[in-house]
């Protein structure tokens, strides 16, 4: 539920659930509508001082303890911004198996969030007992989606129903009238089928990760230089059963149930498609190593004109304002300089009300995420993204928006966007295993470089499940002297600069309707749709010994 805050009258949802970390929504609804927005994150920890004075390795196993969710880019995000810094370059063998551990990441966070994030704010528990067994199994053919157990989950959910608690499904508003009334109760049912069935798709992602990287989370096996994980033929075998079992439920289970649910919920092409413009790094390198060469593109996407455009994009720009953060650092000072001065003073949406920074590329306000990315591929005339073309097509097409590309610029098409990308992801997952089955066939043994120097300034621009990340590190005589972070919930959960825009989450809240206040599902909805990972986001240190973090408990709503 949303509380009246009886000083402002703003609607406060305060922690907002089912995503990474503490995340207050601040929000000034009237006439039915979202006017004004705020986001703070309200998590307080520290990395970027504590990585100080150790060497690049310990800096990759340090950050990705900065997230349980999505530890695999953080590791390798630091593992290329310390090769670059000492002048190492990836050898072949090390490329594949770092793609097909960043690819099983990308696809096992995606099936999570799709299912035990964001579906049940579309699929309602209350509506299931409704639906006839029998109509279930029709429809589900009809739809193209697998079928399962559906008078056994029923029983099970009537049972969770009739005892008064509904146990994982707690933290829904279910019967709120902004559950579309077109959507049928057997569909309701085939959706809670099948997140029981994705929380074991998602396990076998897991085990992948686990076997490449010698456990997850926080995989052991990446390190600067490339990894210390030696496949075989055999261990790669083990790799695509699995890999085609996720490629089964991608395409059987996951996409037609999306195709299946959007034309209930078309209203959504109508709001949530905040700043319009994006940013991505590029993820997955191809042989040729050259970051304008990834399996999917790198770009700055500006849709606010009648067109989407892309264009080349590098790091020389990049601000982090502090205007509305608790924080006195330089926005003045950018990649190797820059600095956290954590300072808080009160909640105040007029003042400093979050942890996050606001950061900024050319100036710009930028979202990052798979809608990013899959906007830097469509719009990249390069032969290698057709697949993306044609994923991204079929997805308008079923949204009744086929050649409008901008219908993605909302709420529906940022969803679309993140399960569209699954099914691009899972097949460069196989073919990347195929490709090092034969590089291991042929005698390919090169999986690691040592450090060519001991000195010098790197930076790590790449992609996580959530979007775009960056690290930049300055080594000097093999020991971390600065460590910069930039993670991509930092891009979208930021709050007012300095001129008074408003971050992309903030932007995307604007406009929104709302049924009921009390209860702002279209709200949560979208800021969900970001999947938001609070505890990246936020980097901060305690100032006087710069190595342990404080949490700042709130009590009456207030710190």
């Amino acid at each position: 539920m949303s509380i009246r805050d009886e000083k402002s009258g703003n609607y406060v949802i305060d922690p907002l659930t089912r995503i990474e970390g503490h995340l207050r929504v601040e929000l000034d609804i009237s006439g039915g509508v979202v006017n004004d927005a705020w986001v703070s994150g309200t998590l307080y920890r520290g990395f970027e001082t504590m990585i100080k004075g150790r060497t690049p390795i310990d800096a990759a196993y340090m950050v990705q303890r900065i997230c349980g969710v999505c530890p695999v880019p953080n590791t390798h995000v630091s593992c290329y911004a310390s090769e670059d810094a000492t002048g190492v370059t990836l050898p072949n063998g090390a490329r594949l198996v770092r793609n097909i551990l960043e690819l099983v990441q990308f696809l096992q966070s995606h099936i999570i969030w799709f299912y035990t994030l964001a579906a049940v704010d579309y699929v309602d528990i209350s509506r299931v007992l409704e639906a006839n067994v029998a109509d279930t199994y029709a429809l589900a053919q009809q739809a193209g989606t697998s079928v399962a157990d559906f008078g056994a989950v029923q029983a099970q959910v009537k049972k969770l129903i009739d005892g008064g608690d509904l146990s994982i499904f707690t933290n829904g508003w279910f019967g709120h009238p902004a559950f579309s009334q077109t959507m049928p109760p057997e569909l309701h049912l085939i959706g809670v089928a099948h997140y029981l069935e994705a929380l074991q798709i998602q396990a076998e992602a897991a085990r992948i990760m686990a076997v490449v990287g010698g456990k997850f989370p926080h995989p052991m096996s990446s390190v600067p230089g490339g990894t210390t994980w030696m496949p075989t033929e055999e261990k790669l075998d083990d790799l695509l059963f699995r890999l085609y079992k996720i490629q089964k439920f991608v395409n059987n289970t996951l996409i037609p149930d999306t195709l299946a649910i959007a034309p209930h919920y078309l209203d959504a092409l109508n709001y949530g498609g905040g700043c319009k413009k994006f940013l991505s790094w590029g993820v997955f390198d191809s042989d040729s190593l050259d970051p304008a060469d990834r399996y999917l593109a790198r770009g700055f996407v500006d849709a606010t004109g009648a067109a989407p455009v892309a264009s080349a994009i590098d790091d020389s720009d990049i601000h982090e304002y502090v205007t509305s953060t608790w924080d006195n650092a330089n926005p003045e000072l950018t990649r190797w300089d820059s600095e956290t001065k954590p300072d808080f003073t009160e909640y105040d949406v007029q003042k400093k009300y979050s942890w996050c920074k606001s950061p900024r590329i050319n100036g710009e306000v930028a979202e990052v995420g798979p809608l990013a990315r899959m906007l830097a591929s469509y719009l990249n005339p390069d032969e290698r993204y057709n697949r993306v073309r044609e994923l991204v097509d079929t997805g308008l097409g079923a949204l009744g928006a086929a050649g409008n590309p901008g219908a993605l610029l909302s709420l529906l098409g940022r969803v679309a966007a993140r399960n569209l990308e699954n099914p691009y992801l899972i097949e460069l997952a196989i073919a990347q295993t195929q490709e090092l089955i034969a590089y291991v066939k042929e005698g390919g043994s090169s999986f690691f470089q040592p450090a060519q120097r001991p000195t010098g300034n790197g930076a790590g621009l790449w992609e996580a499940p959530r979007g775009a990340i960056t690290h930049w590190d300055r080594v000097k005589g093999g020991k971390i002297d600065n460590y910069v972070i930039i993670i991509p919930s930092t891009w979208n959960l930021g709050p007012r600069d300095e001129e008074g825009r408003l971050g992309p989450v903030e932007q995307a809240l604007v406009g929104t309707p709302i049924l009921d206040p009390e209860r702002p599902l279209e709200a949560a909805r979208i800021v969900r749709s970001f999947d938001p990972c609070v505890g990246c986001s936020i980097h901060a240190v305690e100032r006087k010994t710069g190595k342990t973090g404080t949490v700042y408990a709130r009590q009456g709503g207030a710190f």
